[in-house]
């Protein structure tokens, strides 16, 4: 610059006067238009030209030197910011925020390595506002920040689609564009030489990132990655601390549930040991649980606690079985009570939903106890059932004999035999399954009060009648679960209900019958009363061949209907059952009366001319109803 010249002065003065107060770039170039305007000489004109390219040169230093300022504070502040930040996300969310601050864009985002997956995904976002571009996955070397992982290198673009320096895929690039991408800027976060993630700047319309704005976002990188490590390090040491803690909470726990367990076990065992009921222990569960419990027999009987065993008990005591251990039924809890492999009930808890593992094993640890009992019961009633079994088998061979000291004798065995029972006759269809079916009475009465012995072939059960289910029902029930207890089919046959020796001598005999009538008939593992079966029970009694009988008057119609597919033996049941009417028949075959006609009448031309005639009509009858019997 030339030595100053008089007529400059003032210029010079207003430019100063400019820089010390900050004025825009354009303010500078006014001095010298407004001196051309005035008419300055030439040399004052290149006096003022010369000082403003000095001021201006000035000014752009000055400018730089605030702006370098600026970043270097908020550097410092962003660094006092992140190593206040003990939370990740807070971490995450401060650093993509000030980046978008320092560098002034439209948004700022950063990814994170996935190892699992073996690519990068979206971590946080700041400014985004498509969902698209938020769920991205970008995978090694794909896109811009698939490169910068990489490389672990800054890389800037002033315009996303155009570039061609990285592999484009279709998703990324649909993302970028749902967001409305152009210029992006992204480094990477290192650590040790390891890229941990990559943080980007981007704006919504071209935009050219000086080397100033990449060093800019290199170093809040190299903050941000520290800072990262730190808050990572921290999360990580608290979940150290916590999981410590939760060992040393689960260890406690554990030692108080052993010794709450000790003692329970001691306080039902002591009750066991004093000869305690089924009631007094399950009273004593609930009290340590602090629930209601119901104990429940093989059947789903109630033995104590609550009645009625709601639906579903067969079901969660087969799961408890399968399982070895209690398992949930809605807000209750249920555990199989077993001896060996040997169901022999079950425990309900209820009002304990949310049952813990300690409390569960006490739970099952009562299933024990109340097993020990149940056995000890079961070994008691086998003794006592023994002894009145001799009484039994004594009524049953001679009832007569003396049957007032046969009363006395059942009342002191607590047999009151004055008072109504049923007698059911159990026949094993396995050849040498007597034994066994005898053991399986046993069980199936254990908690009652009756009382079977072996007799002859068969097993007798007597049964007080108290009026609730008739001799057929009994007979039914009793065939289902000594079947179920044997492993085979067993047939049961059951007289009229009787009281007094000589009665239930009587109806002994009439059960032996009913038994004989369901083997004739071909129903092996049935129950059923000499009632049911009516007279033909006592006719088949005896053993008399039905099959031949069956087959000798209905063989012509069975072959035909075999045949043919017709239902003329249906059709002749009908008939009889309606009385001999046309038309009630009709109805009940849901035909026309022209197709009853014309059925008769080929029943007519197999059977003969005489099948209506009253002798022969009694043996279609017999047959039919024998037949029925057979198949039911």
């Amino acid at each position: 610059m030339t030595d100053p010249i008089p007529g400059a002065a003032p210029a010079l003065r207003r430019l100063l006067d400019l820089l010390a107060s900050g004025a825009a770039t354009e303010d500078f170039a006014g001095v010298l238009a407004d001196a051309r305007l005035r008419g300055e000489p030439a040399d004052v004109l290149a006096a003022i030209d010369d000082a403003t390219w000095l001021a201006l040169r000035v000014h752009r230093t000055l400018r730089q030197h605030r702006r370098r300022e600026a970043e270097l504070t908020a550097l410092f502040d962003t660094a006092g910011d992140l190593a206040a930040s003990r939370d990740l996300d807070d971490v995450l969310q401060a650093i993509v925020r000030r980046a978008r601050l320092l560098l002034g864009t439209d948004t700022a985002y950063l990814t994170l390595p996935d190892e699992a997956a073996g690519d990068t995904y979206m971590r946080v976002t700041d400014g985004s506002v498509s969902a698209l571009f938020q769920n991205l996955r970008l995978s090694l070397g794909d896109g811009l920040g698939g490169l910068v992982a990489q490389s672990a290198r800054p890389y800037a673009t002033p315009d996303y689609r155009t570039d061609g320096r990285f592999h484009h895929t279709g998703q990324i690039d649909a993302g970028v564009l749902d967001e409305g991408l152009v210029a992006i800027i992204g480094v990477p976060l290192l650590l040790g030489g390891r890229v941990i993630g990559v943080l980007f700047a981007a704006d919504r319309s071209p935009r050219a990132f000086s080397p100033d704005e990449v060093a800019l976002l290199c170093s809040l990188a190299a903050h941000a990655a520290i800072a990262l490590d730190t808050a990572k390090s921290l999360a990580d040491t608290r979940a150290a601390l916590a999981g410590l803690n939760s060992a040393n909470a689960v260890i406690q726990a554990h030692s108080a549930a052993v010794q709450r367990a000790e003692q329970a076990h001691d306080r039902l065992t002591d009750l066991v040991l004093r000869g305690a009921e089924v009631a007094d222990v399950a009273a004593e569960v609930a009290v340590l649980l602090d629930g209601g419990i119901a104990v429940h027999d093989a059947d789903g009987n109630t033995l104590a606690g609550q009645a009625g065993t709601g639906a579903g008990l067969a079901e969660a005591v087969a799961a408890s079985r399968a399982e070895g251990r209690a398992v949930r039924r809605g807000d209750s809890w249920v555990c199989v009570v077993l001896a060996g492999q040997e169901p022999l009930g079950s425990l309900v808890l209820s009002g304990r939903p949310g049952l813990d593992d300690a409390d569960r094993r006490l739970f099952e640890r009562a299933g024990v106890v109340t097993a020990l009992l149940l056995l000890m019961r079961r070994s008691v009633a086998e003794t006592e059932n023994r002894v009145r079994g001799e009484l039994l088998a004594d009524l049953l061979t001679a009832p007569d004999r003396d049957p007032a000291g046969l009363v006395a004798r059942g009342r002191r065995l607590g047999v009151d035999l004055g008072r109504p029972h049923l007698v059911l006759v159990a026949e094993a269809a396995a050849p040498v399954g007597r034994g066994r079916l005898a053991g399986a009475a046993g069980r199936y009465l254990f908690g009652s009060r009756g009382v079977s012995a072996e007799h002859g072939e068969n097993v007798v059960l007597l049964l007080p009648d108290d009026g609730s289910t008739t001799p057929g029902a009994a007979a039914e029930q009793a065939a289902d679960r000594l079947a179920r207890l044997t492993g085979f089919p067993v047939t049961v046959g059951a007289g009229r209900s009787a009281a007094g020796p000589p009665a239930l001598a009587a109806a002994h005999a009439e059960a032996v019958r009913c038994v004989r009538a369901l083997r004739v008939l071909g129903r092996p593992g049935d129950g059923a009363s000499a009632q049911a079966l009516g007279f033909l029970g006592v006719l088949l009694g005896d053993g008399h061949d039905v099959d031949g009988f069956v087959g000798a008057t209905l063989g012509p119609l069975l072959d035909y209907d075999a045949r043919r597919g017709t239902e003329l033996v249906r059709t002749l049941r009908a008939y009889f059952d309606s009385g001999s009417s046309l038309t009630r028949a009709k109805d009940e075959l849901h035909v026309h009366v022209n197709t009853v006609v014309q059925r008769l009448d080929r029943i007519e031309a197999l059977l003969g001319h005489d099948w209506n005639h009253p002798e022969r009509t009694l043996e279609l009858q017999l047959a039919l109803r024998l037949q029925l019997l057979a198949d039911g």
